[in-house]
C-alpha cells in the first residue's frame, strides 16, 4: 500500500489541485442574480445581463467559469431595489410647510456602468437617496398643497420620476417608479387648513348661486318679453279670438274642479260672462 502511495503521490496531488481549481473556476450564476467578471480591476464580461423585454427563460444564468486568482467575481441583483427618503419638510408654493415621506423602486439596467460608478448596489442606493430628496423638493415646492389632493399629483410623480431616473443612469440604474407614501401638514396646521379650503368652498357656492340667480332673473325677464310681444302680436291679429281665448283660461282656472269649497254669485248680466251668452 505504501509502495502504491509512493508512485501515485504525484499523480494524486496533481489531481487534487486541478479538481480544486476546477471548483474555483466554477461559477454559478441564480436567475435573480447579474455576475460582473472583473479581470485586472476592470469589467471584462457579463453574465446573465438584464434585458428589458426579453421572453420568460430566455437568460445566460446557469454554470459559468472564471480564472481563478486572476479573475472576480461581482454579483449584483437583478431584482427591483428600493430607495427611501428620510421625511423632511417642504415648502409648497401656498406657503405650506408638508410633510413628506417618499419611496423610488429601481433596477440595475448597466452592471459594468454600477461597477464602475459605484462599485455596489449598496453604494448606489446611498448616491440616490439625497437625489430623491432633492428633486421632491424641487417639483413639490412647485405646486400648492391642495393640487397633492387631486389628479395633478399623478403628474408630480412622474416629473420626479424622470428628474430621479436621469441621474440614475449615471450608475446604471433605471428609475421604474416613485411613490409619496404621506405628504401631510404638520400637527395642528392641517385642521387650519381644511378650515380654510372650507370657507373658500363656501365663498364659490356662494358666488356661484348669485351668478345663477342673475342668469334665471336674465332668462326669466327674455321669456316674459318674448310672451308679452307673442300676445301683443296676436292681439293685434284677430282681437276678438284674443279676447275669447283670455276669458276661456280664467273660466278654466274660475271653474276648476278642484275649486272646492269656492261659491261664486253673479248675475246674468255680468260682463264676465258674456261668453256663455252671445253665440
Amino acid at each position: 500500500m505504501g509502495n502504491i502511495w509512493q508512485d501515485y503521490k504525484a499523480a494524486c496531488i496533481a489531481a487534487g489541485v486541478v479538481v480544486i481549481a476546477l471548483m474555483m473556476s466554477v461559477i454559478i450564476v441564480p436567475e435573480d442574480e447579474q455576475a460582473v467578471v472583473i479581470r485586472a480591476g476592470k469589467p471584462n464580461r457579463v453574465y446573465n445581463e438584464y434585458i428589458a423585454g426579453a421572453p420568460f427563460g430566455a437568460t445566460d444564468a446557469g454554470i459559468h467559469m472564471r480564472i481563478p486568482g486572476y479573475e472576480r467575481v461581482q454579483r449584483i441583483d437583478k431584482r427591483l431595489l428600493s430607495v427611501d427618503m428620510q421625511q423632511q419638510q417642504v415648502l409648497s408654493t401656498d406657503q405650506q410647510r408638508l410633510n413628506v415621506d417618499a419611496f423610488a423602486r429601481y433596477r440595475i439596467v448597466d452592471p459594468v456602468k454600477m461597477v464602475q460608478a459605484a462599485g455596489t448596489t449598496e453604494r448606489v442606493t446611498e448616491q440616490l437617496e439625497p437625489i430623491l430628496s432633492s428633486v421632491v423638493r424641487q417639483e413639490l415646492g412647485k405646486r400648492t398643497f391642495q393640487s397633492l389632493l387631486t389628479a395633478e399629483r399623478g403628474k408630480a410623480m412622474e416629473n420626479i420620476r424622470d428628474l430621479l431616473d436621469r441621474e440614475a443612469r449615471e450608475y446604471g440604474a433605471q428609475i421604474v417608479d416613485v411613490r409619496i407614501k404621506r405628504a401631510d401638514l404638520p400637527e395642528g396646521a392641517l385642521a387650519s387648513a381644511f378650515a380654510r379650503m372650507e370657507a373658500a368652498r363656501q365663498e364659490e357656492a356662494k358666488t356661484i348661486s348669485a351668478q345663477g340667480q342673475r342668469d334665471a332673473q336674465i332668462i326669466r325677464a327674455d321669456a316674459e318679453a318674448q310672451a308679452s310681444k307673442t300676445y301683443a302680436d296676436s292681439f293685434g291679429k284677430d282681437p276678438a279670438f284674443y279676447d275669447f281665448y283670455r276669458a276661456m283660461q280664467s273660466y278654466s282656472v274660475s271653474f276648476a274642479k278642484d275649486a272646492t269649497g269656492k261659491t261664486i254669485l253673479l248675475s246674468p248680466d255680468n260682463t264676465y260672462l258674456k261668453h256663455f251668452r252671445e253665440p
